[in-house]
C-alpha cells in the first residue's frame, strides 16, 4: 500500500502493492504544476503518490479496461488532475498529444490484480481459461499453444521464460494438444509439471513457461522498446524517465536503451565529416536500485525488481530503430498464421 497523508488524493486502499514506489516518485522529482505519465496505471499506486503533490497532473495509461474502470473513483477525487486512457503505452506519444511531460514512469510486468483473478488465466495456481491477455483483444495463450509449431514454442519458452527444458516442454505440449484441446491453466500446468522437475518446492515447474507465454501474447518486450522511444519524444528537457522492471529481459532492454541514449558522441579522425547524435538522456542511476529486505518481506513479489532512472537532455529525440533491443523470435502474427 502507498503511505502518505490520508487526506491527500488516495482513492482508498489498493489491492496491488506498487514496488519501489517511494523511490520511483522521488526520482521523478514531482513538482507543483508538472505533467506526469503513469504508463502502467494498474491499481493507481504510482499515480496516487504523484497526486500527493498539489498541482501535479497525471496521464494514466493501461491496456486493461478493468484497471481503467477501477480508477474512475480516483479520477473524480483528483478533480481534473488525472486523465485515464485505455491503450497500449507504446502509443504514448499520440496519447500525450501536445503535452510535454515532466516525467514518465513504467511499472512493468503483470499486476497482482491480474495474477489473483482466475478468469484472466495468468496464474498456474488458479484454474481458469488459458487467456493471459492484458487487454481483451488479439490472440490468447490458448491460441498460441494451439497454433505454434514445436520449434517456435521451444524458442518462445527458452527465450522469454529462460526455461532450460524448453524443447521438452514444447514437445509435451504438441503431443498433448493432438489428444485434446489445452484451454485451461490447470491443463497446461499439469503438462509442464510432468516433464519439468525442480528441486525448489517453492517454484512451480510451470513458472517459466507461463511467464514466456504471457510476455509473448502481450508482446511485452516490443511494447517496452517502443514505449521507451515514445517517452523520449514526450519528455521535456530535464524531464525524468523511471522504469521498474521485474524480468531480466525487460531490465536488459531498459539498461541498453538508457546506455545507448546517454552515450557521448564518438568521433573518428578517419571520418571527421560524420556527426554523431548527441545524448538524449543523462543516467541518474548508474546501477539499478533494488528493494530492501523490509519491502521484500512485506511484498515477496518485489524481490526481483530493479529501478533505473534517467534525465532527458535538450537534444532532439533519436529516429533510429529500436529493433536491435529485442530478442529474435517469431512474431505473434507469424505464429497465429501457423508458421512452424
Amino acid at each position: 500500500m502507498m503511505g502518505g497523508d490520508s487526506h491527500a488524493v488516495a482513492g482508498g486502499p489498493a489491492r496491488h502493492i506498487p514496488v519501489l514506489a517511494r523511490r520511483a516518485v522521488e526520482w521523478l522529482a514531482v513538482r507543483d504544476g508538472g505533467v506526469y505519465v503513469d504508463a502502467t496505471f494498474g491499481a493507481g499506486g504510482y499515480t496516487r503518490a504523484i497526486l500527493h503533490t498539489p498541482g501535479a497532473r497525471v496521464i494514466g495509461i493501461d491496456r486493461d479496461q478493468s484497471a481503467i474502470a477501477l480508477g474512475a473513483g480516483l479520477v473524480g477525487e483528483a478533480q481534473g488532475r488525472l486523465e485515464l486512457v485505455e491503450d497500449r503505452f507504446s502509443n504514448l506519444r499520440s496519447i500525450a498529444g501536445n503535452a510535454a511531460a515532466d516525467g514518465v514512469v513504467f511499472d512493468l510486468g503483470v499486476s497482482s490484480m491480474q495474477l489473483d483473478e482466475a478468469g484472466r488465466g495468468f496464474s498456474f495456481r488458479l484454474d481458469g481459461p488459458l487467456d493471459m491477455r492484458m487487454g481483451h483483444d488479439g490472440a490468447s495463450a490458448a491460441d498460441v499453444v494451439a497454433r505454434a509449431g514445436e520449434r517456435d514454442l521451444a524458442a518462445i519458452i527458452a527465450t522469454l521464460g529462460e526455461e532450460r527444458h524448453a524443447r521438452t516442454v514444447a514437445r509435451a505440449i504438441v503431443k498433448a494438444r493432438s489428444e485434446r484441446v489445452i484451454d485451461t491453466t490447470r491443463a497446461l500446468a499439469e503438462i509442464v509439471a510432468r516433464v519439468v522437475h525442480t528441486r525448489d518446492s517453492a517454484i512451480h515447474p510451470a513458472t517459466r513457461t507461463f511467464q514466456a507465454l504471457r510476455i509473448f501474447v502481450n508482446e511485452e518486450l516490443a511494447e517496452l522498446a517502443h514505449g521507451l522511444a515514445a517517452a523520449e519524444r514526450v519528455l521535456k528537457p530535464a524531464g525524468r524517465l523511471v522504469v521498474v522492471a521485474f524480468h531480466s529481459l525487460e531490465d536488459r532492454i531498459v539498461k541498453n536503451f538508457a546506455a545507448e541514449r546517454s552515450r557521448a558522441p564518438a568521433y573518428s579522425r578517419h571520418q571527421p565529416e560524420m556527426t554523431a547524435a548527441p545524448p538524449t538522456f543523462r543516467l541518474l542511476t548508474r546501477r539499478p536500485e533494488t528493494p530492501d529486505d523490509d519491502e521484500i518481506a512485506a511484498n515477496p513479489r518485489a524481490r526481483s525488481a530493479k529501478l533505473r532512472a534517467a534525465q532527458r537532455t535538450d537534444a532532439a529525440a533519436r529516429t533510429t530503430s529500436i529493433e536491435s533491443l529485442l530478442p529474435r523470435l517469431p512474431s505473434l502474427t507469424a505464429v497465429m498464421r501457423g508458421r512452424t
